[in-house]
């Protein structure tokens, strides 16, 4: 399409989440690019489907009775419904894109809340949405599986495609590379704008989460039978596969790496968050709910206190990891001696959970509305945020942790500023 977008130009740029990697073996950056470009991309032919137009749908009004206290910055109030997704720029953290219910995606100033351009066109509900490593690219994809890709300098689209109903899609993490799993357990790779494209064939059950690993080479995947398999993104073959007593026993929720890839963590309706070592695919431990405060028995079993894991992640300047569970339990576990450390009390669910690039502290958002900062050290809560009248969805957080990107179920992005006197 463009001659910068040729071969070769797939060139990877150092990312921040991998600024400390520990040795990942003699392949340095363009011998990964190489690499990618070597990867047989089927000749699928990329028809662009229809644009159809958008329809707004109702407004549904949105909820009363949540606090009138707020303490963002800036709002941003052209969805007019839920807002889904909400994802910064990676290199300069000034721009948002909002993705909801209104089957409309919008990228937005951060400082302002000035609308760039809208990514138009969805047929359905906006569910994932993200800029590429370099925020060249900012990719949108709705429920129905409609997946587009505009160019953010010249806001002009420069690729679609559709696939089966969207789970997830994440860029790749130094290359214009986007992949995506979907309802009928496969995960899709392609090039952009080319528009190349591969597939990895999973059980026949919905891919219901993934994460491409630090080293460009590999993505983790998990599926809604409790198995989770990592795959190879150049041959395209599977090197491990979790499953039976090894896998979870419900869909997975969560996957999530540490900074160098050599540990992954996955999350599970079945309240279970399993450690593993990327490299042979063996579990190292299980997080297990009962380490923590034991439940209220219930009735005939029936209806046991629903409680899954939502969220989770890594700490880069510490051994923690962090598991935020449905009951609103933020659970700090320290991983050398793969042990609770602090157990963080909320009032309602924990929806996402986020730890700063290079301290201690972990970020979480809640079905109450609220953002909070945890000191993963003491377990105490450093500072709350709210703003929303209704449940938060989704946040990010910009690289030196001074701001954080709300979206919530009051139809509203919030900025809100969370500088601290101590840094």
């Amino acid at each position: 399409m463009e001659p910068a977008e040729g071969p070769g130009a797939l060139g990877f740029h150092g990312d921040e989440e991998i600024i400390e990697v520990v040795e990942l073996g003699p392949p340095g950056p363009d011998d990964l690019a190489d690499e990618m470009e070597d990867v047989d991309f089927d000749e699928e032919g990329a028809e662009e489907p229809d644009a159809e137009a958008w329809e707004t749908e109702d407004d549904e009004g949105v909820e009363d009775g949540m606090e009138a206290q707020d303490d963002s910055e800036v709002t941003f109030s052209l969805h007019s419904a839920s807002v889904f997704c909400v994802s910064l720029d990676p290199k300069t953290n000034t721009l948002a894109v909002t993705g909801g219910e209104d089957d409309k995606a919008f990228v937005w100033r951060v400082s302002d809340g000035e609308l760039l351009f809208e990514c138009s066109g969805h047929k359905d509900s906006v569910t994932c949405a993200g800029f590429s490593h370099d925020s060249v690219f900012v990719a949108t994809g709705d429920m129905s599986g409609l997946i587009k890709v505009w160019r953010v300098e010249s806001k002009e689209e420069v690729w679609s495609f559709e696939v089966g109903d969207l789970e997830w899609m994440e860029w790749h993490p130094q290359a214009h590379v986007l992949l995506a799993g979907t309802a009928d357990g496969n995960s899709w790779m392609w090039k952009i704008p080319s528009g190349d494209c591969k597939t990895f064939q999973g059980p026949a059950c919905p891919a219901t989460c993934g994460r491409i690993l630090p080293d460009g080479k590999r993505a983790v995947v998990g599926y809604e039978d409790g198995t989770m398999r990592i795959w190879d993104l150049k041959q395209g073959t599977s090197l491990h596969v979790l499953k039976g007593q090894d896998g979870h026993q419900d869909p997975l929720t969560c996957v999530a790496s540490n900074q160098d890839g050599s540990l992954i963590m996955t999350g599970s309706v079945d309240c279970h968050a399993k450690l593993i070592n990327s490299a042979t695919g063996k579990v190292v431990c299980v997080f297990k709910t009962e380490s923590m405060a034991p439940k209220a028995p219930a009735g005939e079993g029936e209806e046991a206190e629903s409680n899954s894991v939502e969220s989770l992640g890594f700490c880069n300047v510490m051994p923690l990891a962090a598991v935020g569970y449905l009951d609103g339990t933020l659970a700090i576990y320290d991983l050398s001696t793969q042990s609770l450390r602090h157990k963080c009390q909320h009032e309602s669910g924990i929806v996402q959970l986020l730890w700063e690039e290079s301290s201690a502290v972990v970020y979480t958002c809640s079905l109450d509305g609220a953002v909070r900062l945890w000191d993963a050290r003491s377990g105490k809560m450093i500072s709350e945020y709210r703003g929303h009248s209704a449940e938060i969805l989704d946040f990010a957080v910009n690289k030196d942790a001074s701001i954080v990107v709300t979206t919530s179920g009051d139809h509203q992005a919030k900025v809100f500023c969370v500088q601290r006197p101590d840094r």
